[in-house]
């Protein structure tokens, strides 16, 4: 083969595609640990209690509607 035909030559790192097929991989595996490091360091949050919030969704749609209606004394 003629080296002439075929161009220039590039370093690894000056084609774009191999960052690409490179660089994505070894973003998900940076990401993998990094959410590793959260689930191992992080604390457990307290348990919500939806007790209060179930008796304010079960009022009637008729009876919401008229208290946003009426006026404030």
């Amino acid at each position: 083969m003629n080296s002439e035909k075929m161009g220039p030559v590039q370093p690894w790192w000056r084609i774009r595609i191999v960052w690409l097929a490179f660089g994505a991989p070894a973003l998900v595996v940076v990401a993998s640990f990094v959410t590793l490091g959260f689930a191992i360091h992080g604390r457990d949050l307290p348990v919500v209690d939806h007790g209060a919030a179930e008796a304010d969704s079960n009022t009637p749609a008729m009876q919401a509607r008229n208290h946003v209606v009426t006026p404030r004394r």
